[in-house]
Order: structure tokens, then C-alpha cells, then sequence
């Protein structure tokens, strides 16, 4: 007698939503690996009559934007990264790994926007809309949510970096019907949710931090932004590999998604968004992290140099672009006899492929080769370069270690350095350049055609024989053995 079919299960990717019938360790359409779940099979579309409106459409020039304005934090390297400060009912999503010190900037916000005139003033469920006043004393209020510690916890660190404020309000809660509660209770203008990985619901099942907790959790708080006007901020943990743990709905459904980053052995620490709606994601803020608390630097270039009389074989000065923020660093490189049969090459603030690639620049384009010496290249002060236009600074360093001469100390090098040896033009140059004539530099090395304008003119210089832009001398290149040419002969 035959035996009766069972259904079988469909799998599921948590990811783009790929179904299979048989489990996979890849996802077969986004190539993820571990993000296929057991779920229930497809079922057919069903048809959805029209049903009543929330609000009726109306023509976007009579839309009310007043509501959506930004009030700012009290922050301002936050502020500059977020466009302006916080949105009312805007969702935020803040990721970096353990120990960085992302609770702690947040409770520095939390403090400072409770003590801000302009931290929107919360709305009911009802309330479509506020007038667009600032929040009186009494409603500026603030709920820190944390998942992770406990109230005792939070507030000895509030102690320590001064964060204590009588619209600051605290909960240890870690079930999502509790935080509903607490946000009917308290009624708060901004919520900080310390983090969503912690934070369950019994309607859905799985633990908490899994991808349908995350989901649910995620859905409900953006729902009790928008409807309240409430700005949300979000802590999300992140992978190994960096990415921010969880499905990756969660970065489509929220507004902004900002990295905090940093060397845990470094003070510094940098804030960038990869999404924004209401701002620019080209923007980066840097913090100082002490025992004391956490402090905007609106002026990070000194960090990234170190000062020195004398000129030190290995080093050269660049200039970055981190969103339209210049940042002048310094590269140092070391260059020693290997007793190894594969030399090592160390990188520390730089792209390992990068640093390998300019390498063999140099021995196949310019005859210096390092193939028996060992390579260690760092950067100053935790920064981490990743722009191209750290090729001929990188060059210019390594070069100086391997035959053990220096390079002036008032000098700069930009640009970025092909494969056949040539010198390409970055962008941003006269704002590099600007930012280095204004902390003291004297002569730059940059490609050549840099200095010129959109539509190709030159830019006026002071005297055309020397080359000069913001009081400095500027050399321009064709090749990288033009370059190393002219920065061991400047003086």
C-alpha cells in the first residue's frame, strides 16, 4: 500500500526571501550564508479591495514640513552627521562594536537633548500633527531603555560623564510590551533603545536577538515613531566582519543608519551615516572618549600628526577627505632585513591590497625592490585611511625607509598612484590644500592638472614660476618616479 505524500517544509531566506525546498548554507539568490530558516511554504497572493484612508492625498506643495524640521541634540559633530539634529518620528540605527562606546554617547545625547529647547514635543496616537513650538520644560522628556545593564548600572555611568538631568528618565526592560508601557507613562520626545538584540516579544516566537524578535521589535517601534512623533535611536550590534547583526530589513525600515567606530586603544572615535533621509551620508563626526565623558572635536587634524623637530626617514603627511571634512595624517613605514623566506608585510590604518599594490609600483616602476626586507606601515593617532589619494604619500614613505632619507617636514603629498607608475588627479585638492597651508605647511606634492577649476582654466596663482596656491609651494607630477624626484630635493 503506497504511503500517503507529506508536504514538505519550505525554507525560507531571512535576507531577500529566496524560498528552497531542501535547507542550504547559502542563500541561492543573495549568496548570504546562514540565513536560511524553516518557514511555512508560499501561498498565493490575495486580492486586497480598497478600504478606508488614513488621510486623503493632497497636492505635495501643501504638504506641512514644519513638523519634520530638525532640533538639534546639543552635540554638534552629531548634529553635522545627521543633517541638522534629530527628526521627530525619525528612526535612527546606531551600530559599532562592543566597548566602543556607544552607550556612552548616548547617554551624553540623552542629557543634552533633555536640557534643549528644541527636542519635539511628543504627540498622542490621535494627534496627526503639533504645532511647531519648542517643548515646554516639562516635556522635554527623555526614556533610556536598557536592555543590558541594569538601572544602577547606567546610572553610575551617568555619574562619571555628568548626565544627569531631571527630563532624563531610565528603564531596565527587555520586553517590548513593557517599553510600550513606559512610553504611554512617561511620554518622552526622543527614545534610546539599548539595543534591539535584547529586546523580545512574547506575541512571535524565537529568542531575542533572533531574526523574527528583530523584526517584530523593529516594526513596532518604527510604528510608535511615526504615530507619536517619538525619534527613536536604536543601538544594533554588528558581525565580525562588520556588518550589523540582524536581518537586513531592519537597515531598510529604519531612516539613518550611522557606524560608530573607532581603536579601542585610541581616545578617537568617528561617526558616519550610510543612510540618511534627512541629511547628507558624506558627513563624518569625531568624538574624544575619556573617563569623563565623550566631547565633540570639531578641529581632529592635530591627532593624526606627530610633531617632531627633525625629519624621521619613513614618514610623509596626506590630506583625506572624510565626507567634505579635510584630515591631515601622517603615514609612517618602516623598512628592515627580512630572516624570513616570505618577508612580512604589516599594515595598521591602511588597506593591506592597497599597501601591497604600491609596492610592487615601486619595484617594477621606480627599481626599488623590497622583496628581502620586511614592510610594517601605520598610520598616527588610530585613523584609518581608505581614500586613493593615500597611494603617493604611502609611495613617498616607504621609498624613504628603504634608502633611509627623510622628507622635509613641511611637506604634503596627494594623489593616487596607477599601475603604470602614473600619478592620478583626486578630488578636492584645493580643499586639501587649503586645510595644510592653514596648519603651517610649506610645499606640496600633487598631481599634475590639480590645479585647475571645473571647466579646465587654471586657478589664479601668485606667481606662475612657482606654483603657488594658499602661500604653498606646489609641485605637479606626471609618475611616481617624478614624484620621488622632487620630494627628496625639496627643501
Amino acid at each position: 500500500m503506497a504511503k500517503a505524500k507529506t508536504a514538505k517544509a519550505a525554507y525560507r531566506c531571512s535576507e531577500c526571501g529566496w524560498q528552497t525546498s531542501k535547507w542550504v548554507g547559502r542563500c541561492g539568490e543573495c549568496q548570504t550564508w546562514g540565513t536560511i530558516t524553516e518557514g511555512a511554504s508560499a501561498t498565493p497572493a490575495r486580492v486586497v479591495t480598497a478600504g478606508p484612508v488614513s488621510a486623503p492625498a493632497r497636492p505635495i506643495g501643501q504638504v506641512d514640513v514644519r513638523s519634520a524640521q530638525t532640533r538639534p541634540t546639543g552635540l554638534d559633530e552629531l548634529d553635522r552627521v545627521l543633517g541638522g539634529g534629530i527628526v521627530p518620528g525619525a528612526v535612527v540605527l546606531l551600530a559599532g562594536e562592543p566597548g566602543i562606546g556607544k552607550s556612552t554617547l548616548l547617554l551624553e545625547v540623552a542629557a543634552l537633548a533633555s536640557t534643549q529647547s528644541g527636542v519635539p514635543e511628543p504627540r498622542g496616537p490621535e494627534e496627526p500633527e503639533k504645532q511647531d513650538k519648542p517643548g515646554k520644560p516639562e516635556e522635554r522628556r527623555v526614556l533610556y531603555v536598557t536592555g543590558e545593564e541594569s538601572t544602577e548600572q547606567v546610572r553610575l555611568r551617568a555619574d562619571r560623564v555628568g548626565a544627569i538631568t531631571d527630563d532624563l528618565y531610565l528603564a531596565a526592560e527587555s520586553e517590548l510590551s513593557a517599553i510600550l508601557g513606559h512610553i504611554d507613562t512617561v511620554e518622552p520626545g526622543l527614545l534610546v533603545v539599548d539595543s534591539i538584540q535584547t529586546i523580545g516579544t512574547s506575541e512571535v516566537d524565537g529568542a531575542p536577538g533572533g531574526v523574527t524578535q528583530i523584526r517584530e521589535v523593529a516594526a513596532n517601534l518604527i510604528r510608535v515613531a511615526k504615530e507619536r512623533g517619538i525619534t527613536v535611536v536604536l543601538v544594533g550590534h554588528v558581525t565580525k566582519e562588520g556588518a550589523i547583526a540582524g536581518p537586513r530589513l531592519l537597515e531598510h525600515l529604519v531612516d539613518v543608519v550611522l557606524y560608530f567606530e573607532g581603536d579601542r586603544h585610541s581616545r578617537l572615535r568617528m561617526i558616519r551615516a550610510v543612510k540618511n533621509r534627512y541629511g547628507p551620508t558624506d558627513e563624518l563626526g569625531c568624538f574624544d572618549l575619556s573617563e569623563v565623558g565623550i566631547v565633540g572635536l570639531p578641529d581632529p587634524s592635530g591627532l593624526f600628526l606627530t610633531r617632531r623637530d627633525e625629519a624621521v626617514p619613513g614618514t610623509c603627511v596626506t590630506v583625506t577627505l572624510e565626507g567634505r571634512r579635510p584630515l591631515v595624517a601622517e603615514v609612517q613605514s618602516l623598512v628592515a632585513k627580512s630572516h624570513l623566506p616570505a618577508p612580512r608585510r604589516a599594515t595598521s590604518g591602511l588597506d593591506t591590497s592597497r599597501v601591497a599594490m604600491v609596492l610592487a609600483v615601486l619595484a617594477q616602476r621606480c627599481k626599488i625592490s623590497m622583496h628581502e626586507q620586511d614592510v610594517y606601515v601605520s598610520t598616527v593617532g588610530g585613523v584609518r585611511l581608505t581614500e586613493t589619494s593615500v597611494d603617493l604619500a604611502l609611495a613617498l614613505a616607504v621609498a624613504g625607509a628603504s634608502v633611509e632619507q627623510a622628507l622635509s617636514t613641511s611637506l604634503i603629498a596627494l594623489g593616487e598612484v596607477g599601475l603604470a607608475g602614473e600619478v592620478r588627479v583626486v578630488p578636492g585638492v584645493q580643499r586639501r590644500l587649503a586645510e595644510a597651508a592653514r596648519l603651517g605647511f610649506k610645499h606640496a606634492v600633487v598631481p599634475r592638472g590639480s590645479l585647475e577649476l571645473a571647466d579646465g582654466s587654471p586657478l589664479k596663482r601668485a606667481d606662475p614660476q612657482l606654483t603657488s596656491y594658499e602661500g604653498m609651494k606646489v609641485m605637479e607630477v606626471d609618475s611616481l618616479a617624478q614624484a620621488l624626484q622632487v620630494s627628496f630635493t625639496a627643501p
